[in-house]
């Protein structure tokens, strides 16, 4: 894991908000007995994001809710309803998109809290249980279908809902597809899978389609494979690594830095940049429904919520 060419600096974490008690919940659901052997949940946090006025945007998967949380760290209930929201990104119109591992992809209005479906199925067949998703600079949106797929099944999709509204299935191959995001000026597409320790590399063709697939990054160690993913403004690539931190790698896909989870927190599973202060990663703890902090060397990348131009998508 380390880099021969240099040692990797450690960048400790500290907790910024915590989910206050009157939202933990502290029982058992359905998605937990199947995907984190039946422990009693306060909360599983996903999908962090900003919005135009600082706020910090996320979901907690077991619960069917998503939580806005102002720049002074108090939370706010938007929305719970029927379903297992696991990402989250935000439209540069203002429209929240999310993806449901139960209902597909979801569109939620930041007003009323209505949720409302964009892609339920693929010519009639259902999701295998969709996980995360990201916009790139056109409004093209990239999204996984993970379900329980792994080693032993390795049926993940990759797809791309174009700004014009076309589908495409780029990958169906993947061994537990989860984060995703671009890089390479937007000519690589990278997806972390996460049961075979990897973040793949994809790259994007000129006319729409990949070719040369490969592993970018082997792990290995910790509770899990990567999670989250995200891109820094040098091509530098975040990964969260289940049971160990917070990696960075740079262009060249060498690691240069591991962020340390603060307290007893094994699991920071996502992650995004404040466009405020571009340096500051802001991590989802989600065992202790926390929020975590860590000033990077890097800043990231702009977000597509925050661009100008307006798309069709």
């Amino acid at each position: 894991m380390f880099n021969p060419f240099g040692p990797v600096e450690r960048i400790p974490a500290r907790v910024w908000s915590r989910m206050p008690a009157k939202y933990r919940r502290g029982k058992r659901s359905t998605w937990a007995d199947a995907n984190r052997g039946g422990e009693l949940l306060d909360c599983f946090l996903e999908g962090p994001s900003f919005d135009r006025q600082g706020r910090l945007w996320l979901v907690d998967v077991p619960f069917g809710r998503v939580f806005r949380i102002d720049p002074d760290g108090a939370w706010e209930l938007v929305t719970e309803y029927d379903g297992w929201p696991n990402g989250l990104k935000i439209h540069r119109d203002g429209r929240v998109f999310i993806c449901d591992y139960r209902r597909g992809l979801l569109g939620l209005d930041a007003a009323s809290g209505a949720v409302e479906p964009v892609l339920e199925t693929v010519h009639s067949e259902g999701f295998k249980g969709l996980n995360d998703l990201h916009f790139a600079p056109n409004g093209d949106l990239y999204f996984t279908d993970q379900g329980q797929t792994g080693v032993a099944d390795p049926s993940g999709r990759l797809y791309r809902l174009r700004a014009d509204g076309a589908l495409d299935k780029l990958l169906d191959c993947i061994p537990s597809p989860n984060g995703v995001t671009l890089a390479g000026g937007g000519r690589h597409c990278y997806v972390a899978a996460t049961r075979s320790q990897q973040v793949w590399r994809v790259p994007l063709m000129a006319d729409g389609g990949v070719s040369k697939v490969g592993v970018a990054i082997q792990l290995s160690g910790g509770t899990a494979g990567p999670d989250g993913i995200e891109a820094d403004a040098e091509d530098g690539l975040l990964v969260c690594h289940l049971g160990v931190g917070v990696w960075r790698f740079d262009a060249r896909m060498l690691p240069t830095h591991l962020v340390q989870p603060a307290a007893d927190e094994t699991h920071l599973t996502n992650l995004a940049f404040d466009p405020r202060e571009p340096r500051d990663l802001y991590m989802t703890a989600s065992l202790t429904g926390t929020v975590q902090i860590a000033r990077m060397p890097v800043p990231g990348r702009p977000l597509f919520a925050h661009s100008q131009a307006s798309g069709p998508l």
